[in-house]
């Protein structure tokens, strides 16, 4: 081929390229375009809302579980955009139910008003107000769960947890502290009812509650039922703390001198702690009951707090539970009071940012504990268990490997805080528990630094007790954290909380341990507390076979690479059968003690689906159960740390 044949044949295929571009690019051209998003929302201002929104609630059909509720708004003529809250404090997610908003009328001069909800925001109603209109009446229901695959059941013929952030829609371009309502509620007969809000009259079975802001509304749930007895708590009356207990049956109601004067240390022992308190007046709502889901939800002069039926009247078979109570009060200083900058919003539709969930949740739930142990509603021995269990269910979870924990701050944004399936491998919301670990480490280093003269509890008064009496929230950053734990002991806390929390960190957080002077053990022996334990909620196995199972044999959890997982067991199987015998968690503790002194296989029959499997576990290693040893010639300093004050 000659030169000239060479050019052509290049020319030739430059030109078919730059047709195939020309092609794609007119192809590309004709392709869809992108839609505008809707303008946004309205953004919250810091300037007051006009006017008094009256809500009127209607909890009265407890056969269908269905709440009524009616709003009248004042408004201006022109644009409106009502809101439905998203963001509810203390879920730290988007939880609003906004699925079980129905039947919403609009009217305004006894004539229907268009809603039109936003296409982008689904919690957002825009509603075209016409000229003369000054106020609009608002009308739906809110169809509580029936079921619990539809949600925590919060409503049944006894009794009811009332969240107002589920029964009202507010006005979009203000902060809820500057949007006032004037609730009422109706109530069935022979209903009786607690709150923080305060009442300024009642009317036969409809209560009229004093106005007050929305943020104050959302933050003060009600409790309602049929069984209702109230306990004075208070340490003085500057500090009145009450116990509001609403019961499936009149029986659990009943309060045994034991337990009644554990919630009475409980509020002392905070008391002593935080020498401050931020509340008009506290109140415990406690719902005991075996049809109501279980709850703990802090707000700022309550908690929702939900828990078995025999709580006080088996009072022995619930220790593990016991922190509830001391967690959620705790909250009133760690997480209302005192919240961080990024978790406080100007309204419920603003998301939240958790990154510092593991100060407000972690330290929380170390306080929680300490101030359970120090009311005596648990012994030191007992909370040193539970500390064991905390550090071995780490030892055991090697999703630390892959996940740093402030990254587990994300997951109530990430999942909604629904159940995942392998706890240990994802590791989900882990600044709960590890926090505890950490804070734990941190208050030993302090009292080993200072040779005994300081503490947590040091931190604890120069943080969260400052403004005695105020409720007003005072917001603080990470660096705020860090110079408070510098004023009570000098210390690079900067880098002992970027290695734990920010760094991936593949060590349990165990030195408050060893500083304290215990050290993590293994062993056969059961704690005295766990036998008296309800079997059908469950038994753990989970450092020896590394699983957990229902009295019904049902697996809970399996962990991640544990002799369970390797031979192939997942979550979603029921033991039936333990070494040729039917299921029973007793049983299976018995095969896995024999199996310590055999070199025989732990054979298990297990179904899954409507099969049967038969599974061999090469397992000899005992119950492995975790306890706290006491390292002699060293400072006791745990035990100070749980002894009451």
């Amino acid at each position: 081929m000659d030169s000239r044949s060479r050019w052509s044949a290049a020319a030739l295929s430059a030109g078919l390229s730059l047709g195939l571009f020309s092609h794609a690019a007119v192809a590309q051209s004709q392709g869809p375009k992108a839609v505008p998003l809707p303008p946004p929302i309205v953004a919250p201002v810091d300037t007051p809302y006009p006017g008094t929104i009256a809500l009127h609630v209607d909890i009265t059909d407890t056969v269908h579980r269905v709440i009524d509720v009616h709003e009248t708004i004042p408004v201006k003529p022109g644009q409106l955009t009502l809101l439905y809250p998203q963001w509810i404090p203390g879920n730290h997610s988007p939880t609003g139910p906004i699925s079980k908003l129905a039947g919403l009328f609009v009217t305004a001069n006894g004539k229907p008003l268009t809603w039109v909800r936003d296409r982008v925001d689904v919690f957002a109603f825009h509603i075209d107000v016409p000229q003369g209109v000054s106020e609009i009446e608002v009308n739906f229901q809110y169809l509580t769960p029936i079921r619990g695959r539809e949600g925590r059941i919060t409503f049944s013929s006894k009794l009811i947890d009332l969240s107002w952030n589920t029964v009202a829609l507010y006005p979009a371009g203000h902060y809820s502290r500057q949007i006032t309502f004037a609730p009422t509620l109706k109530l069935p007969e022979g209903w009786k009812y607690a709150t923080a809000l305060e009442t300024a009259s009642n009317d036969g079975n409809t209560v009229h509650f004093k106005d007050t802001t929305f943020n104050t509304l959302v933050d003060s749930p009600l409790y309602a039922g049929v069984n209702y007895k109230r306990v004075d708590l208070s340490t003085s009356a500057e500090n009145k703390v009450f116990l509001d207990v609403f019961a499936d049956t009149p029986e659990e109601l009943a309060i045994s001198p034991e337990a009644l004067q554990g919630h009475k240390n409980l509020v002392e022992q905070a008391a002593k702690l935080y020498a401050s308190h931020h509340y008009d007046h506290y109140d415990f709502l406690l719902s005991l009951s075996d049809t109501i889901g279980g709850e703990g939800l802090e707000h700022h002069q309550s908690s929702e707090d939900g828990t078995r039926g025999n709580y006080f009247t088996e009072w022995a078979a619930g220790v593990g539970g016991r922190d509830l109570l001391g967690h959620e009060y705790t909250h009133s200083w760690d997480g209302k009071f005192r919240r961080p900058a990024d978790l406080w919003t100007p309204n419920f539709n603003v998301p939240m940012q958790d990154d510092l969930l593991w100060v407000y949740e972690g330290m929380t739930q170390y306080y929680g504990n300490v101030l359970t142990a120090r009311a005596g509603m648990r012994t030191p021995e007992q909370t040193r268990d539970l500390f064991a269990a905390v550090a071995a269910g780490f030892e055991i979870s090697p999703g630390r490997k892959w996940r740093p924990l402030v990254d587990t701050t994300n997951q109530p944004t990430v999942s909604q805080r629904s159940p995942v399936s392998w706890v240990s491998w994802q590791r989900p919301e882990d600044y709960y528990t590890e926090g505890l670990l950490i804070w734990l480490d941190a208050d030993t280093k302090i009292r080993e630094l200072s040779n005994g003269q300081k503490s947590l509890d040091d931190f604890a008064k120069l943080f969260y007790g400052v403004d005695n009496g105020s409720y007003v929230t005072k917001t603080y950053t990470l660096e705020d954290v860090i110079a408070a734990l510098n004023t009570v002991q000098p210390y690079d806390w900067k880098t002992f909380l970027q290695t734990r929390v920010y760094d991936l960190h593949p060590e349990v957080p165990e030195n408050g341990f060893t500083q304290g002077g215990y050290k993590l053990v293994y062993n056969d022996k059961v704690p005295d507390w766990q036998k008296h334990g309800d079997p059908m909620r469950g038994s753990s196995f989970a450092t020896s076979l590394g699983l957990s199972v229902m009295g019904d044999g049902s697996i809970g959890s399996v962990w991640w690479d544990s002799v369970a997982f390797k031979a192939g067991i997942t979550p979603d199987m029921q033991i039936i059968g333990v070494n040729g015998d039917t299921f029973s968690a007793e049983k299976l503790k018995a095969a896995v003690l024999a199996a310590e002194k055999s070199s025989d296989p732990i054979k298990l029959v297990l179904k899954y689906d409507d099969k049967l499997l038969d599974v061999a576990l090469d397992y000899h290693g005992g119950l492995r159960i975790p306890h706290l040893e006491r390292v002699d010639g060293t400072p006791a300093r745990l035990d100070d740390i749980l002894a009451a004050k």
